[in-house]
């Protein structure tokens, strides 16, 4: 009798190989972040590291909901306009008042859910492909800010909001504690609940998981909900580190929320990797931005550094490549006697 789909899948999730490429990206960054020395001996020290850690927290966000749809074998094109408007939206709900921060944080992330929520129900029920929903929904959101703002967003952020970027405890900022909550919750989530480790069997055999009687539909809509509420609150977090809300603020997060997921080990095709390795993934693109860009590097040539990287990670990552390898390290090499021809080539 074979086991359950969802444990299956927790163990195609890899709880050796994929968190020794999670250990490897931190490790990678910590090397790299050292060896930002020989730039500048401004780099390398412990200010640098906390610059590395506040920028890669929003990177860290929008990738828990990316990683998970992508974990289904889905993608989330939609990321930045859905950042943008929670950005908006913070300064519309909450403004610079503290109080509202109560009830219009909880609101904002309702509204960001819904619009996932709406990218879920074109790919599961009305059978849209991923790519072409959320890029045609990134462009629905996109105009619907432009027609909230008028094209020109004002206002700056909370106190209480931007506090958490100008606030430390032990001389760490507030967000870093965040980041690493964030980081803690969305693994437990992913390894320690029901739902995470289902997601794993809809990734790895939609079909065979639906036979098993797993909601495999629900699965998925859920996925995209959460990825909206996670560019959400990135879009808030945004609004209070930069102080107010532009209308090109997730632009610069789109392709580093998949390449930090890509890069940290999760299959582009679903059904394994860890929320952790696209914590290291973040945390290793942002270290390496940050370093290209002391170099003098144009915001063009980044971009097409990150493609670079996205399309590296998945030639190196392929399962058909390792598989391929192993096999032909194991292929016996046949003996030829003497005076035996040798066996002609395969055509």
């Amino acid at each position: 009798m074979s086991p359950p789909a969802d444990t299956r899948g927790l163990r195609r999730a890899g709880l050796g190989s994929d968190v020794w490429n999670a250990i490897a990206l931190f490790g990678l960054t910590a090397l790299l972040i050292i060896a930002s020395r020989w730039i500048s001996s401004g780099f390398g020290g412990w200010e640098q590291t906390k610059a590395i850690l506040v920028l890669s927290s929003f990177v860290v966000v929008v990738a828990f909901g990316q990683q998970l749809v992508i974990l289904t074998g889905g993608l989330d094109l939609s990321i930045a306009s859905v950042m943008t408007i929670g950005g908006v939206l913070t300064f519309n709900f909450v403004g610079a008042s503290p109080t509202a921060l109560i009830w219009g944080v909880p609101l904002i992330l309702l509204v960001t859910a819904a619009i996932g929520g709406l990218n879920g129900i074109g790919v599961v029920w009305l059978r849209v492909p991923p790519f072409i929903m959320t890029l045609a929904m990134g462009i629905i959101v996109y105009g619907a800010t432009l027609g909230i703002t008028g094209g020109t967003p004002r206002g700056q952020a909370s106190p209480a909001l931007s506090a958490l970027f100008t606030a430390s405890v032990l001389d760490v900022p507030l967000v870093i504690y965040f980041m690493l909550a964030i980081t803690i919750c969305g693994s437990v989530v992913q390894l320690g609940t029901g739902f995470g480790r289902r997601l794993y069997a809809v990734g790895t055999n939609p079909a065979a998981a639906y036979i098993a009687g797993l909601p495999v539909r629900w699965l998925t809509f859920l996925t995209y909900a959460i990825s909206g509420a996670s560019a959400g609150l990135a879009g808030i977090l945004m609004f209070g580190y930069a102080g107010g809300a532009t209308l090109t603020m997730g632009q610069a997060y789109q392709l580093p929320s998949i390449a930090a997921v890509v890069v940290g080990g999760t299959s582009i095709l679903g059904g394994s990797g860890l929320y952790i390795g696209a914590v290291g993934g973040a945390l290793l693109l942002t270290t390496f931005s940050t370093v290209i860009s002391s170099l003098g590097i144009a915001e063009g040539w980044r971009t097409v550094i990150y493609g670079l990287v996205i399309l590296l990670a998945l030639l190196v990552l392929r399962e058909e490549l390792y598989l391929w390898a192993g096999q032909l390290v194991a292929r016996p090499v046949p003996l030829r006697q003497p005076g035996e021809p040798a066996a002609k080539p395969d055509a």
